[in-house]
């Protein structure tokens, strides 16, 4: 995309002896022949540069200058001044009104050419650096709309499922923290969170008569029920950036001893971030009320845990998890 010039000279003659020295350089030329149409374009175009004339009448370049850089909208349009005027006290007025650059006539076309092309380069060069933080922040923005939206997921799950309040939010954060411990990176840590949190989305799928049901569940019930992660990454799978956080609610129900659910798998078969979860997920289960049984107290549930290592739990995982849990 070429670079706009905006020339401003009350004078035809001035106008064609500045586009002639510019032709050929690849620049859009646009003309205006007082202040007052320099202003009106200047909105309109929003140019790369202004080659602005002083001594125009009804509105000096200096007054046009002033105007311009007094507009939010168009403070930033960089300003090269020409004029007759040599002395002293005229340039230091082109600057005190907010010019960028000053070039007493005549000019040499040589000159001209190099300072236009420094000073559309380096606007250029701002531009793309206000563009880029512009969309990082959109990135950012959408990225905390992307955690507002999960976290308004895990919690109308955590409310369909009152016996387990909270639970989402608990183990979102104990397994982050085992994550930290075993050295994962930022990145890593943050599919984590989102897969911790969604860990139960499947449950959605599953029938309230089954999922509130106050009795045990039948041979026929737990087969639905084991359906719950599958049900989750079908739900999730076609949402691109939560691809990356479903091995959490994919496999956070298989066994290191391969006895879990829903595709048998076993030790390093498990995606590490199911594996960690895993443990996180049937501590905060034990040591939490539930309508059928109280909590258990830590040193019960921190028993049950390591007997379950090399069985249900990755003992690797084991061990870290006590002294995270233990510091």
């Amino acid at each position: 995309m070429s670079s706009t010039v905006l020339i401003v000279d009350d004078e035809y003659a001035g106008r064609q002896t500045l586009e002639s020295v510019l032709e050929g350089e690849g620049y859009t030329i646009e003309m205006a022949e007082n202040g007052f149409q320099a202003i009106e374009k200047a909105k309109k175009l929003l140019p790369d540069v202004i080659l602005l004339d002083v001594m125009m009448p009804g509105m000096t370049g200096f007054e046009v200058c002033q105007r311009i850089r007094n507009d939010p909208q168009l403070a930033e349009i960089p300003i090269i001044i020409l004029t007759a005027l040599d002395d002293r006290e005229s340039m230091l007025s082109g600057l005190k009104a907010g010019a960028d650059d000053f070039i007493s006539k005549p000019f040499d076309r040589f000159e001209l050419r190099a300072r236009v092309l420094g000073i559309t380069r380096l606007n250029r060069y701002h531009k793309l650096v206000q563009e880029r933080a512009k969309l990082q922040e959109a990135h950012a923005q959408l990225l905390t709309a992307y955690e507002a939206t999960i976290e308004g997921w895990s919690h109308a799950m955590d409310l369909r499922d009152r016996e387990t309040e909270g639970h989402s939010q608990r183990v979102a954060e104990l397994t982050v923290r085992l994550g930290e411990a075993h050295g994962l990176d930022k990145e890593e840590l943050v599919h984590i969170r989102r897969g911790a949190l969604l860990h139960d989305m499947g449950k959605i799928g599953i029938p309230d008569a089954i999922l509130h049901k106050p009795d045990k569940l039948t041979a026929e019930e737990w087969e639905i029920m084991r359906k719950h992660p599958q049900l989750a990454y079908d739900m999730l799978y076609p949402i691109e950036y939560l691809r990356p956080a479903l091995d959490i609610p994919y496999c956070h129900h298989e066994k290191w001893d391969g006895s879990g659910y829903p595709r048998r798998l076993k030790q390093d078969e498990i995606p590490l971030a199911a594996r960690l979860f895993a443990v996180v997920d049937v501590w905060d289960a034990l040591t939490s009320n539930r309508p059928y049984r109280p909590a258990w107290n830590k040193e019960d549930a921190l028993e049950y845990i390591r007997e379950q290592s090399g069985k249900h739990f990755d003992p690797q995982v084991v061990e870290l998890f006590f002294k995270v849990i233990n510091g």
